[in-house]
C-alpha cells in the first residue's frame, strides 16, 4: 500500500486556519470557542473521515494489506469458495481421537456403547462424541456402537470434540468424565493427547493458499498438487519427492493432517486430489506419512517461591505441544526437532525455571533429524 501523507485533527484544523487567515485582508479569531475555530473543526471532522475511507480502500483493493472479510471477497474473486459458504477460508476442524472404556471387574457379560454417546475433559471445558468407524472389529452398523466382549476390561473406540476448533486439542489423561450414563462402565480415558483440531482458517494462512492456487493454474506442477492437498481440510501437510531424489523412483508424495496417523479417509481425500491435478504419464504415488517418536528426559531446577510441580507441568506442556506442532515439513530439514530450542522453551515456559540438566532427546544430545515422509510427535517425555 502506498504510504498517504495523512494529518492529524490539530493539523487540519491548523491548515484550514492559516489558509483562511491567508486570504483575509485582516486578522481573524481562531481562539477555541470562536466561531470560525468551531467552522475549521467541523470540516476536520470531516476530513478525517475522507482519509479513514481513503486508507480503507486502499488496504481492501490489496490482499497482502486485507483483512477479515476483505480477504474473503478478494479471495472469492479468484479461488473455489467451501460449499454452502461464500468464502474459500477453510472452516474450523474439529479434533479427533480414541478413548479407552474400562471396567473394574472384567465380568462374563457384554457391554455396548452407542455412537453419539458423550464425554468430557475432567474441567469440564470440552465436550466429546464417540463417531462410528466401521475399520473397528468392535463396531456394530446393526447396533449403531461397540460392544465390550464378555469376559474383557476394556474397549478402545473412536470420538470427535463437539465444538470444532484447537480447543479441542486436550492433554492425554485429560478425558476422564462420561456424561452419557453406560451401563457397566466405570472408567474412561484418553491415553493420547488430541492434536488435530484447528481453528477456522486464518487470514495468513488463506493469503498463503492463495499463492498455492495461483501456482495450481499449472496443472502437474508441486504447487498445483500442494495446493490441491491443503485445500482438502484444516491442517493438511505434504511432502513432495521428485522422481531421482531420496532414492524414489516415482513421483512420491506425503501426506498427513497434524495427528501422526491420517485417517483412511483423508488419505484417500488427498490421493483422489494429487491425482486430480498430476500431469498425465508420470506414475504418482500419495503415502500416509509415518510417526517418529521424540523421546525426552529432562531435570529443571526452580528457583526460591515458585511450586516445583507446576513449573514441572508448564515446561512439559510447552514442549509437548511445540513437539506436535512441527507437523510434517515440506523437506525433512524443514521439519527437524532442534536440540538447543527445547532448551529454550524450558527457560521460557515459566520464570522459575532457573536451570536444565540432565536433558536428553532419543537418548543423545542432538538434534532429531526425520527420515523421508516422517513427522515427528511427542513420545515419552520425562520433565521432574
Amino acid at each position: 500500500m502506498p504510504t498517504l501523507p495523512t494529518q492529524s485533527f490539530a493539523t487540519i484544523v491548523a491548515n484550514v486556519a492559516a489558509g483562511i487567515q491567508g486570504r483575509a485582508a485582516k486578522l481573524l479569531n481562531f481562539s477555541t470557542g470562536s466561531t470560525l475555530r468551531a467552522i475549521a473543526e467541523g470540516f476536520a471532522g470531516l476530513f478525517l473521515w475522507f482519509q479513514a475511507l481513503v486508507i480503507q480502500l486502499l488496504s481492501a483493493i490489496r490482499l497482502s494489506t486485507s483483512s477479515g472479510n476483505d480477504v474473503d471477497t478478494w479471495c472469492a474473486d479468484f479461488m473455489p469458495v467451501v460449499p454452502g459458504t461464500n468464502s474459500p477460508r477453510l472452516p474450523a476442524q474439529a479434533s479427533t481421537g480414541v478413548v479407552t472404556f474400562s471396567r473394574f471387574t472384567a465380568a462374563p457379560t457384554s457391554r455396548f456403547i452407542a455412537v453419539g454417546a458423550t464425554l468430557q475433559t475432567d474441567d469440564g471445558s470440552e465436550n466429546f462424541v464417540v463417531t462410528a468407524n466401521t475399520t473397528y472389529a468392535t463396531y456394530s452398523a446393526a447396533l449403531n456402537g461397540y460392544t465390550l466382549a464378555a469376559n474383557v476390561g476394556s474397549i478402545t473406540v473412536p470420538v470427535q470434540c463437539a465444538t470444532p476448533g484447537s480447543g479441542g486439542n486436550v492433554a492425554a489423561g485429560t478425558i476422564t468424565v462420561i456424561t452419557t450414563p453406560i451401563t457397566g462402565i466405570d472408567t474412561v480415558t484418553n491415553g493420547a493427547a488430541f492434536i488435530n483440531g484447528f481453528d477456522s482458517e486464518s487470514d495468513a494462512a488463506l493469503k498463503a493458499r492463495f499463492v498455492l492456487y495461483i501456482a495450481s493454474l499449472r496443472a502437474g506442477t508441486e504447487g498445483a498438487i500442494g495446493y490441491a492437498i491443503v485445500s482438502i481440510r484444516q491442517g493438511m501437510q505434504y511432502q513432495i519427492w521428485e522422481p531421482g531424489t531420496g532414492g524414489y523412483t516415482q513421483l512420491t508424495v506425503f501426506v498427513d493432517d497434524g495427528s501422526g496417523a491420517i485417517p483412511t479417509a483423508t488419505l484417500t481425500a488427498a490421493q483422489v486430489a494429487a491425482f486430480g491435478v498430476k500431469a498425465a504419464g508420470p506414475p504418482m504415488a500419495v503415502l500416509a506419512a509415518t510417526e517418529i517418536s521424540a523421546n525426552l528426559t529432562m531435570t529443571i531446577t526452580t528457583a526460591p517461591g515458585y511450586d516445583h510441580p507446576t513449573a514441572v507441568a508448564q515446561v512439559y506442556a510447552a514442549i509437548t505441544n511445540y513437539i506436535n506442532g512441527i507437523g510434517l515439513g515440506t523437506t525433512p530439514a524443514a521439519g527437524t526437532l532442534s536440540y538447543g530450542k527445547l532448551y529454550q522453551i524450558a527457560f521460557n515456559a515459566s520464570p522459575g525455571v532457573t536451570d536444565v540438566t540432565g536433558y536428553t532427546l532419543n537418548g543423545v544430545l542432538a538434534d532429531l533429524v526425520p527420515g523421508a515422509g516422517q513427522t515427528i510427535k511427542s513420545g515419552s517425555v520425562v520433565v521432574s
